[in-house]
């Protein structure tokens, strides 16, 4: 045989190949007709409940606050803190302590102690400023010293 007869046979199957690969991607993409399917199946898809939408997360504030501020934290728990979505003092001061703890915990901090994160955060973002130092000289390392 001739070679360009080999290369129209090679370029015949290529086509062949990509049309039947690109009719089972659309089978695939647009799932099955609802009029080939049972009927009693067909009757379960049409009557089926549209499935809820989730729940989307609060956007961050444009501008997270300094967090460092707040005795115990550092640029690591800063960073920590604002990546789990909690950026301001506000979203601090109203964060549950067992995901803080958890927090903490998922990145090898368990040693930390954020029960006085809070406290600190609503004093900041309450802008009381005089009240948050009294609290931060009360403290060592962000615990209450004993």
């Amino acid at each position: 045989m001739q070679p360009w007869v080999w290369l129209v046979i090679i370029i015949v199957i290529i086509l062949v190949v990509w049309w039947l690969m690109s009719r089972s991607a659309k089978t695939y993409e647009a799932g099955f007709e609802i009029d080939h399917a049972e009927p009693a199946l067909a009757e379960e898809l049409e009557a089926a409940p549209e499935p809820a939408e989730e729940e989307v997360a609060p956007a961050p504030p444009s501008k997270p606050d300094d967090l460092t501020i707040l005795e115990g934290i550092g640029t690591k728990v800063n960073t920590l803190l604002q990546a789990a979505g909690i950026a301001t003092f506000s979203q601090l001061a109203n964060a549950d302590m067992n995901r803080l703890k958890e927090i903490l915990e998922a990145n090898s901090l368990q040693f930390m102690d954020p029960t006085s994160w809070p406290e600190q955060a609503k004093l900041a973002a309450e802008g009381k400023t005089d009240e948050l130092k009294a609290l931060q000289e009360a403290l060592k390392g962000g615990r209450k010293a004993s």
